[in-house]
Parts: structure tokens; C-alpha cells; sequence
């Protein structure tokens, strides 16, 4: 897929040096097409690996696809250059007329804090709703998922006993569902988190859809209203090393995690890390990409309010039945 992105974000360079295809400002204004116009709320601490994880999973379909990095007004990320942000990022004031594609919100390492507590927990409600009116479809990842379903169906949070920190199996339940469209029945997922959800919570609510799960981690892909609303617990967007380079990060803080579960070869942190989820990230990315093509209204002013697509009112009987089943 051709990423439009700006001319000069250093994640371009990166991105081409891996023979994925980017399309800066200048070619993208001579191609005489509407662009997918997807916005990425960035909570993560380190802004440009996860520009650079996104933009990869991104990169497989084939329509032209416009990106807006959004940034939290009320926090200041400490761990990014202020002039990156500048350059690249806006906020929600900037924005707050216009209408998107797709919307992604990545997740946050913040999870021992309540959603209250969180300093920019306000403005990100504001963004959750914003999104209901002025966006197609959102895709929430690990906390950013938490956090959307605490916001929007009231599911709480819950600390685990230790951190969930490797590459798990997971599988499909519905694959009739677009965003599983080419799926294997099995396949892997990183995962890195301190808390979970409330499964009862989220298998209970009618309005919530779980199509992929893990024995070990629990839901996974959990979809709502029709699938403009999506919340994926997991990280499939994570490159070879980032699980890498959080243990080595903890194991300098003095927080001496467990190693990694199925990441390493045998277990050893001395070894390459195995990739085994790209496949599927790319997958399940792509067909969020086509669901949002096929779907969204050609003029982004006719989106609907995400309110009048309910769950059930687009499901078939089967699908409700295997649930209630």
C-alpha cells in the first residue's frame, strides 16, 4: 500500500531501506484519487517505534492511505523530541472538525494507574467520543483497547499476578467476520501487559463480539457496532524486537521480569527472537484497511454516527445464535 506520509519523517527512509512501499506529499497530490484518511492517537513512549510498527502493518493494501499522527494536548511526551512532535503531530483541536477513515489508538505503559488517575484521561475521553461522530471505524490496541471499553461499555481492568510477557497461540471463533478473512484457525500474537479485562464483562454485553481469543490470554479481537468499533488486546503490530527491547529495559530498571515466553529460541535472551505473528498482523490490518474501503462513505461527511450501528442490528442469526450457543 502507498503510505502518504510527510516528506521528511525519519520513519520514510527507515520504511524504504525495507522495501515497503511510502508515498511522500509531493507523488501523493498527482494521483487523481480519494486517499483512506486514517488518524493514529500515539500514547506510546517512544513515538517513532511505534510510528515505524504501525506504518509497516499498514503497508499491504492497495489503496493510497493518508496518515495523521495525533499527540495528547494535556501531556507532554517526555521521551520523544520536541521538535519530532512538532513537525508531525496534532492535536485533537486541530482536528476536531474533520472526519476519518479509520481512527487507531495505541496502547500506553501506564496500566497501574486508574483511568481517572491517567493525566490526560479528559482530553482522550473527549477523543473517545469525537470518534463515535467523526470516524468510521476505531482500531484500540492493549490499553487503548482497556481503556475504550472501560469508556464505552463500562469493562474494568484487573491487575495479573505477574506481567503477561511473550508470544502466545490464539485462535478463531467467527471468520465469517471480515477483520478474520484469511486467517489460519490458529496463530500468534505478542502480548505485554500487566492488567486484563473483565471477560465476564465483555462475554455478557450484547453489544460486544469476541472473534478471536488465547487459552492463556483470554479475548483478543473483540468487536462492536458492526465493527467500527475494534478493541485487540494484544500487540501484533510489535516488530522482532520491541518484547526484546522491553526486558532488557526492565532487567536495567531492576525489576527483573521473566523472560519472554515462546520468543526466544529455547528460552535463551542470547538468541535472536523468533517472528512468528507478522503474517497475521498484516492480515488482520489489511482487512480492517478493506472493511473501512468498502464500507465508508465516499464523502467523509456522510459518516454516521457510530451509535446507529449496533451490533446486532448487522449480524446474522447464525452469529447470534453460535453466541448465545
Amino acid at each position: 500500500m502507498p503510505i502518504k506520509i510527510p516528506n521528511e519523517l525519519p520513519a520514510k527512509g527507515i520504511l524504504e531501506a525495507e522495501n515497503i512501499f511510502v508515498m511522500d506529499e509531493s507523488r501523493a497530490t498527482s494521483q487523481d484519487i480519494r486517499p483512506l484518511q486514517i488518524a493514529i492517537l500515539n500514547l506510546m513512549p517512544l513515538k517513532e517505534n511505534t510510528e515505524l510498527d504501525l506504518l509497516r502493518v499498514l503497508s499491504n493494501f492497495p489503496i493510497q492511505v493518508e496518515i495523521t499522527f495525533l499527540k495528547t494536548a494535556t501531556y507532554a511526551s517526555t521521551h520523544t523530541d520536541v521538535s519530532h512532535m512538532d513537525q508531525f503531530y496534532v492535536t485533537i483541536d486541530d482536528v476536531a472538525e474533520r472526519n476519518f477513515d479509520g481512527l487507531i489508538i495505541t496502547g500506553a505503559p501506564i496500566e497501574h494507574l486508574e483511568f481517572e488517575e491517567v493525566a490526560y484521561w479528559p482530553e482522550l475521553c473527549r477523543i473517545f467520543e469525537w470518534s463515535k461522530t467523526h470516524v468510521f471505524s476505531t482500531f484500540h490496541i492493549c490499553w487503548g483497547a482497556q481503556a475504550g471499553l472501560y469508556y464505552h461499555y463500562g469493562v474494568q481492568k484487573h491487575m495479573l499476578p505477574e506481567k503477561l510477557s511473550g508470544v502466545y497461540l490464539h485462535r478463531v471463533l467467527h471468520r465469517k467476520k471480515m477483520l478474520m478473512r484469511g486467517m489460519d484457525d490458529y496463530f500468534y500474537v505478542p502480548q505485554s501487559r500487566n492488567t486484563t479485562i473483565d471477560e465476564e464483562a465483555v462475554r455478557s454485553n450484547p453489544e460486544l463480539y469476541v472473534v478471536a481469543d488465547s487459552e492463556r490470554c483470554g479475548s483478543y479481537l473483540i468487536l462492536a457496532c458492526s465493527s467500527r468499533q475494534v478493541f485487540v488486546t494484544g500487540h501484533s503490530e510489535y516488530d522482532r524486537y520491541d518484547l526484546d527491547r522491553e526486558y532488557r529495559r526492565d532487567l536495567a530498571k531492576g525489576i527483573n521480569p521473566s523472560v519472554p515466553e515462546n520468543y526466544y529460541p529455547d528460552d535463551d535472551p542470547s538468541r535472536e527472537p523468533i517472528l512468528s505473528w507478522r503474517s497475521s498482523s498484516n492480515c488482520t490490518y489489511t482487512n480492517w484497511l478493506n472493511f473501512i474501503y468498502q464500507e465508508t462513505p465516499y464523502r467523509l461527511s456522510e459518516i454516521r454516527p457510530v451509535s446507529e450501528d449496533s451490533y446486532l442490528l448487522h449480524s446474522s442469526m447464525d452469529d447470534i445464535h453460535r453466541r448465545q450457543g
